[in-house]
């Protein structure tokens, strides 16, 4: 199985990714995406469709026609809900959200990988192609695992890519080991007693131990290089106390904090360190804490960094040099708890806003760069 897409290809595919960017859907409310994803590949005639997989997404299936293994392929469909203030003729028709991390140009990508399996199918084996939902808020891969049909593409290897501004445009990393940081969103909610503002002293204001944990809370993180499997961060990224009034001492409280590790073993820790710290503060107060936005560690498998490096070497494909882990965190490491998982970093330019930035916008010159990295996996994995 080899072949390469046609210039017809990258200029629809280039149309496809842009539509796309127009029309963003934030984590669980991807329908219109996925009704989309679904027409682009019914033209490449896959063997079965399977849609709603965790809620949203969808999932295209090559079968070959000798046994063999299962590859599968992941993309995201979700955007953020993030004002666009780029300037390109594509921009977003939706106010406060927006595709700033580049899953539209992912998704480009794996649709057309599915153009060239519809020129040649797998000699042997299954490719699959998933669609996920809700890859920003940590919940999709966890729930299209989780979703019964799932059974059906379970993969032998899984594979995937993201796009990464910092690095030249077109070069590639991908290392065996630490591939993303585990993460989670604590929310701590703090409850006293209410008191007249002229006689504070009757009541219970959580201010003290708000202003206390603020302070605190970021110590708790150890920093140093993200190469180190000790590193931990702790941002605060919100905080509120009481109701916008000048007459009322404040009786309740909210602060969110972000924990990064590198490790899930560092997250446990965190986690004990941050709970006994909010214990300590709030030790007269009412607490309540919940967790939100929970990112396993992701870590790319030997075998898997290996296909994926025979593939770039193949396809002439330069690797470059960033520092791995990433900070920002993944939700593919679930993948790599069922078969062995690894993703590419595929280089947005040097000169390119960051993910998440208001005026990011994905390369588009990236799309044959990366789908011909995937058929050649796949050529080398299923013949």
């Amino acid at each position: 199985m080899r072949t390469r897409l046609s210039n017809s290809d990258v200029i629809a595919l280039t149309a496809f990714r842009q539509a796309l960017h127009r029309a963003p859907e934030v984590s669980g409310a991807e329908a219109g995406t996925a009704r989309a994803v679904v027409a682009e590949l019914m033209k490449s005639r896959p063997d079965r469709l399977l849609t709603g997989l965790g809620g949203h997404g969808v999932a295209a299936i090559w079968e070959g026609a000798e046994p063999g293994p299962t590859v599968l392929i992941r993309c995201e469909l979700d955007a953020l809900p993030i004002l666009e203030t780029g300037t390109v003729a594509h921009r977003s028709d939706v106010p406060g959200k927006a595709h700033l991390c580049g899953h539209d140009g992912h998704m480009a990508i794996v649709a057309g990988v599915a153009r060239g399996l519809a020129r040649q199918k797998p000699r042997r084996g299954r490719a699959v192609l998933l669609f996920q939902p809700a890859e920003e808020d940590g919940s999709g891969a966890a729930a299209v695992i989780a979703d019964p049909a799932f059974a059906q593409i379970r993969p032998d290897l899984a594979l995937s890519l993201h796009n990464y501004p910092g690095l030249a445009l077109g070069q590639a990393v991908v290392r065996p080991g630490p591939a993303n940081c585990a993460s989670r969103g604590i929310r701590i909610r703090l409850t006293g007693r209410t008191a007249h503002a002229a006689q504070p002293e009757t009541g219970l204001s959580p201010g003290p131990a708000l202003a206390q944990l603020i302070a605190r809370l970021p110590g708790l993180g150890k920093g140093g290089p993200v190469t180190d499997p000790a590193f931990s961060l702790v941002t605060v990224t919100h905080a509120r106390l009481g109701e916008p009034a000048f007459g009322i001492a404040p009786a309740e409280a909210e602060l969110w904090a972000t924990l990064r590790t590198q490790t899930d073993a560092g997250m446990a820790a965190l986690v004990a360190a941050t709970e006994a710290a909010v214990a300590e503060a709030a030790e007269r107060l009412g607490t309540s804490l919940s967790y939100h936005d929970i990112f396993t560690a992701c870590t790319n498998a030997p075998e898997a960094v290996a296909v994926l490096r025979a593939a770039l070497a193949a396809e002439a494909i330069p690797e470059g040099d960033t520092e791995v882990p990433m900070r920002a965190s993944e939700d593919f490491g679930r993948f790599g708890a069922l078969a062995p998982a690894a993703m590419l970093l595929l280089g947005a330019g040097e000169a390119s806003p960051s993910l998440h930035n208001s005026d990011y916008d994905f390369p588009d010159s990236l799309i044959p760069v990366g789908a011909a990295l995937f058929l050649r996996c796949l050529a080398d994995q299923l013949g």
